[in-house]
């Protein structure tokens, strides 16, 4: 019979050290110091992402949380749907924000999205255009900027809350992703868009 009780008590701590951890691994994601989520949320391209978003009235640090969500800072990347660069845009998005006069073509070439800095003004202008267009509801520019605009004008007219209203688990983790991206860059750079 002791050995019976022993074995059920194992049972009983196997939870508890469950717990334990997992309220340890929120602790170190809560209060871990600065230089340990720089890591995993880094800054690069300051000066661009800057002037671009002072050219467009767009949060610096939504432009950051863009970047690293959409290509975890890599210049070089391509999507399978032909998005290029930091932003992942594509040509014809950036051909749009020539077209609408919110890009300049002679300064920033629509070709040229592997460039950083061109692929930051580009993404900075819509991102603008897009909470212009969502009368400044960043979580519906920031759902467009991943699913299109159509859709997102099709899910507001299902639901006034768009987290209820999004058909794609990509969309929704998207959002998520970014507004978190964007709360961690604003903690951790505070001092870096003055």
């Amino acid at each position: 019979m002791p050995n019976r009780v022993r074995l059920l008590a194992w049972y009983r701590i196997v939870p508890l050290l469950i717990m334990a951890l997992i309220g340890a691994i929120s602790f170190v994601y809560i209060y871990a110091p600065a230089a340990l989520f720089q890591l995993i949320y880094p800054l690069e391209y300051t000066d661009y992402i800057s002037a671009s978003s002072e050219r467009h009235a767009v949060d610096p640090f939504l432009v950051a949380a863009v970047i690293e969500t959409e290509s975890n800072w890599d210049p070089d990347a391509v999507s399978s749907k032909d998005a290029h660069g930091l932003m992942q845009l594509l040509p014809a998005t950036a051909e749009d924000m020539v077209r609408l006069g919110l890009v300049d073509a002679m300064r920033f070439d629509p070709e040229n999205l592997d460039d950083p800095e061109t692929n930051i003004e580009f993404g900075s202008a819509y991102l603008s255009y897009l909470i212009d267009y969502f009368n400044g509801s960043t979580d519906r520019a920031i759902a467009a900027y991943n699913a299109g605009l159509s859709r997102v004008n099709d899910w507001s007219e299902v639901d006034t809350a768009l987290h209820n209203a999004i058909a794609f688990p990509e969309t929704q983790a998207y959002l998520f992703r970014v507004n978190n991206a964007w709360t961690r860059y604003k903690e951790l750079y505070s001092n870096e868009f003055l």
